[in-house]
């Protein structure tokens, strides 16, 4: 309801400024056949109702980004408010259990696994909201040394496969030709971690029931190296390509309703990216033919 309401109110302001802008047109025109021998006249008339139609659009789309900014804004407040409140509720939950009721110690270890793996939710929520808000900090050099960014993939990916059960096959890692060639990159390993692993959680999020991931290093050429995240999932349509690393953007489908996110998984990746100098983008076919997200740093040599 309230987003209908919100395209109402959009479509309102684009139709106002649309009859404006005609009057405005209408009213120049009428003023120009009337003066028209009149140079001066004619000519600061233009630039009068020049000015007019240019601030009526200006002032129209500033209001139209200001809603869906807004809209942005709550679509994050409700998706952050339930990522911290289905966690705790369910935590809240076990504890009640356990100390009103006497369980056999398999249920109790079923309990407290459960309980570290909500706990474990709550925590990578309140870190990406933190890690959003540090995004916007400029820091030069801050904890920065050259590290091994192939052994350093391969780590986050035998992370995420612990961290959701998936067998080598379903979340494969090609260091392609890094392997043992030692490339490095000029980085925060703590950040770098972040991006890559927020990288793979997005792929894993977004798969068929059947995951099929495939994760690989490259070096194009001397001078950069390449992180590849291809996955089989839902797929991105090319106009939305560019707007999934935007602050609390999330692809308005079906298939990525259901998926829970605060937005700001690839917001992160970008910013991260763009502090070590480098770029990220991403590449699909469309909906439901999967999605490549490639990270490029700059690759530090001897």
């Amino acid at each position: 309801m309230r987003i209908s309401s919100r395209r109402g109110t959009i479509a309102f302001f684009v139709a106002l400024a649309a009859c404006l802008v005609g009057v405005a047109v209408a009213v120049g025109s009428g003023y120009i056949l009337l003066n028209w021998q009149e140079g001066l006249k004619v000519f600061l008339g233009i630039v009068f109702f020049g000015v007019i139609i240019a601030g009526i659009i200006v002032n129209t789309s500033f209001l139209v980004r200001e809603i869906r900014r807004n809209e942005q804004h709550d679509s994050f407040i409700n998706a952050v408010t339930h990522e911290l409140k289905t966690p705790i509720t369910s935590i809240r939950l076990y504890l009640q259990t356990l100390e009103r009721r006497d369980v056999d110690e398999a249920q109790r270890r079923e309990f407290y696994r459960r309980m570290l793996e909500d706990s474990d939710r709550l925590l990578g929520t309140v870190e990406q909201v933190l890690k959003a808000g540090q995004a916007g900090v400029k820091r030069r050099g801050h904890h920065r040394a050259p590290l091994d960014f192939g052994k350093l993939v391969e780590e986050c990916v035998e992370v995420a496969r612990v961290r959701y059960r998936l067998q080598p096959e379903m979340l494969r890692y090609d260091p392609g030709q890094v392997n043992g060639s030692g490339a490095s990159v000029l980085g925060d390993s703590e950040d770098l971690r972040t991006a890559v692993s927020n990288v793979l959680d997005n792929a894993i999020k977004y798969s068929a029931e059947d995951l099929d991931i495939s994760v690989q290093v490259d070096m194009p050429d001397e001078k950069h190296v390449v992180l590849r995240v291809t996955d089989s999932g839902v797929g991105i349509p090319a106009e939305e390509l560019t707007r999934i690393f935007k602050r609390f953007y999330r692809v308005p489908s079906r298939h990525r309703s259901q998926v829970k996110g605060t937005g700001l998984g690839l917001f992160i990746v970008r910013s991260i990216a763009r502090k070590h100098g480098g770029r990220v983008f991403a590449e699909s076919e469309g909906e439901g033919r999967g999605t490549t997200v490639t990270l490029e740093l700059p690759r530090v040599t001897a």
